[in-house]
């Protein structure tokens, strides 16, 4: 582990029911701070205080604030990865893409403060460094694109890679941009999604 993994890390990791439920208290009371009070009103004794715990039993968890991002970052990947790996496991690569793309829109508009918050503090170096290689959604995206089903064009492995890279921006920069602009209707931006992802690999 990197020295800004450690300072950034959960302090004591959880290992009693009571302890985790402890942790997750805190973790949803800090999605609750952000979403409320944007960052200006996110600080631990703010978080502390809607978890109804003390802050020291939050400092027994988190060290500092940054420590608290960081755990929710990956609380909010880890559910979207599950979700897309799930989709990437539908046997037609359409079917698995259009799925994956779906997960892409709930994730960032289902709470779409929220998601933007922490897409702006991800861009932080430190929080990036700390964070990266956490979960592939490229990884998943080979996953879809290497089907039996899939055009023959991207048999080949580097074509493949390639088109994983490109549809993972677009299905970010799209995405991203609707959460920015206040957008709620998570079905009709994975339809404009799909439009895009689909036309790229059909063009």
């Amino acid at each position: 582990m990197s020295r800004q993994s450690a300072v950034l890390g959960v302090r004591k990791a959880p290992r009693q029911r009571r302890s985790t439920h402890t942790v997750e208290a805190l973790l949803e009371a800090a999605a609750l701070v952000l979403e409320e009070g944007g960052l200006e009103g996110f600080n631990t004794n703010a978080v502390a205080q809607r978890a109804g715990a003390s802050i020291g039993t939050l400092y027994q968890y988190f060290p500092n604030k940054d420590a608290l991002t960081l755990a929710l970052l990956i609380r909010e990947e880890a559910s979207a990865h599950a979700a897309a790996a799930a989709a990437a496991a539908l046997p037609s690569w359409r079917e698995a893409l259009a799925a994956f793309i779906a997960v892409a829109a709930q994730q960032q508009l289902s709470r779409p403060q929220l998601a933007r918050l922490l897409d702006q503090e991800e861009e932080r170096p430190h929080i990036r460094a700390a964070k990266d290689g956490a979960h592939s959604f490229s990884e998943l995206l080979l996953i879809v694109l290497d089907k039996p089903d899939a055009p023959p064009q991207l048999r080949d492995s580097a074509r493949r890679a390639l088109a994983a890279a490109d549809l993972l921006a677009i299905i970010r920069a799209m995405v991203d941009a609707a959460g920015q602009r206040g957008e709620r209707d998570a079905d009709d931006l994975a339809r404009r999604v799909r439009a895009a992802a689909f036309g790229y690999l059909e063009a």
